[in-house]
């Protein structure tokens, strides 16, 4: 099944369900893909700050079957340009 978005581009859905093993990685998966970025992509971000994970674990970071380490979840900020504590709880953070 796929899901189309702006601009026609079409994107899977996610088949399994979503495992226990973070917090972050339903929140990377969404507003990654409604960015309309592609894995391949974020992945490739990844790489260039030095973060070296493969498809495979990205997958399984986005449906919370993996951890996420502090180094990636920084990193995920960045190039999402969302705030840590927003990944962590989807809430907003006040000062």
């Amino acid at each position: 099944m796929y899901r189309t978005l702006k601009g026609g581009k079409q994107m899977r859905i996610r088949k399994k369900p979503l495992g226990d093993k973070n917090l972050v990685g339903a929140r990377i998966e969404s507003i990654r893909r409604n960015r309309g970025m592609k894995q391949k992509e974020l992945l490739a971000q990844l790489q260039v700050r030095g973060v070296d994970i493969n498809a495979s674990a990205l997958s399984k970071l986005e449906g919370q079957l993996r951890t996420v380490t502090d180094i990636e979840l920084l990193a995920f900020a960045e190039i999402l340009d969302v705030d840590v504590f927003w990944l962590l709880t989807g809430k907003s953070q006040q000062i």
